[in-house]
């Protein structure tokens, strides 16, 4: 994947966990242009550990002059948040150019965009998309708080804009928003595993086509137990440490591993288990239950091992 060193330009909290953070060419030249729902990988060289984690893109698709994103600091994750809290304006990151997995369907009648928390990210920059274009759209926003409510202050003051805070009673009920929707309206989500299950099974039960529904579920590689894989074709074994993704090991010892979005939905980073003495720890949303039941793939990206023995095509 391409990618070139930016500038950290400005950095501004949201609220006390989520801050906001700029990129720009060093040299003021334009940045490739995106669609909404686009993402981008940011390197972060954390000790050891080269961390790369994927964030969606917050700025104007059509501005060039700079990227914008939103990070929530995991004080229980691996690291990466907490490295992205520590960035200052003026500081130089390697940032990979767009890749959008989270598209909008232009063949829609609608567009109802349903966020939770900071799941409002990719849809900011599908908003002013939305606007351009003058298709029809609605935009729902939960969040527990207004205090944990990051979105609030991106948001455009628009009709179509619906705020839902849980703890003011206002709280998002799915199968109202759905009902009544228009012969042809697509329905996207991103937040948490809950939203995103409750939002399909809504969709289902009125009988939407599968393909009116789109969703990202921001995961990010969860941290366990060390382990031991062994790489057939390279001839080599490796420790994942408890912090340390196994697509980061792999990196880490030369073994090439595509990749798109490192978080367990685009498939590119899929590898072939030749044997597997143990369990599987799948956390993707790429194989399907058959596949991650017979524990023939994993996902190297998010997913982890437990037991005696992994053997990977590699």
């Amino acid at each position: 994947m391409t990618s070139q060193m930016l500038r950290v330009t400005d950095v501004a909290p949201l609220t006390p966990l989520v801050t906001r953070f700029r990129f720009e060419h060093p040299e003021g030249e334009p940045l490739p242009l995106f669609s909404g729902g686009a993402h981008v990988v940011v390197e972060m060289p954390d000790g050891d550990t080269l961390r790369r984690n994927a964030y969606s893109l917050i700025s104007d698709p059509l501005d060039g002059s700079g990227y914008e994103i939103a990070v929530r600091r995991e004080d229980r994750g691996r690291g990466g948040s907490r490295f992205m809290h520590r960035v200052a304006a003026g500081d130089l990151l390697r940032v990979s150019a767009p890749v959008n997995l989270f598209a909008l369907d232009l063949r829609a009648r609608k567009h109802v965009l349903i966020a939770g928390g900071i799941g409002i990210t990719p849809f900011l920059s599908q908003l002013r998309q939305l606007q351009r274009l003058q298709q029809p759209f609605e935009l729902h926003y939960a969040a527990r708080s207004r205090a944990e409510a990051a979105g609030l202050a991106l948001l455009p003051d628009l009709p179509q804009v619906h705020v839902h805070i849980s703890d003011e009673g206002n709280r998002m009920d799915i199968g109202e928003i759905l009902s009544g929707q228009p012969l042809g309206t697509h329905a996207y989500t991103c937040g948490p595993e809950g939203l995103v299950a409750a939002v399909a099974e809504t969709v289902a039960r009125f009988g939407w086509p599968k393909s009116a529904l789109h969703s990202e579920a921001f995961l990010a590689p969860p941290p366990g137990k060390p382990f031991t894989v062994a790489l057939a074709r390279s001839g080599i074994t490796l420790t994942v440490g408890p912090h340390q993704s196994l697509l980061e090991a792999l990196e880490a010892a030369g073994v090439d591993a595509p990749w798109l979005c490192r978080g367990g939905a685009c498939g590119q980073c899929e590898t072939v288990v030749l044997s597997c003495k143990g369990r599987i720890e799948h956390h993707d949303h790429w194989l399907s239950g058959d596949e991650q039941a017979a524990q023939t793939k994993i996902m190297p990206c998010v997913s982890r091992f437990q037991g005696e023995d992994l053997i990977l095509d590699r």
